[in-house]
């Protein structure tokens, strides 16, 4: 039996080129959260934001090696 929770999508993907972004909850003005750093790791090339969900997705042609 699958969890039906892990098939829940993110609320919000943003493509990035960074490894290391901040995310503070722009997507919703009302609703935003203090800012936090992610590091995005290689194995899986994405990370979401333990506050709002956001996920951040690497964008691997274009990264910059900062990781």
């Amino acid at each position: 039996m699958t969890n039906p929770a892990s098939s829940i999508p993110a609320p919000s993907v943003k493509t990035v080129t960074t490894w290391k972004v901040a995310c503070d909850g722009e997507t919703d003005l009302a609703l935003g959260h203090p800012r936090v750093w992610l590091v995005i790791p290689p194995e899986t090339g994405f990370v979401e934001c333990g506050y709002c969900d956001t996920r951040y997705v690497i964008d691997r042609d274009h990264a910059h090696d900062d990781h």
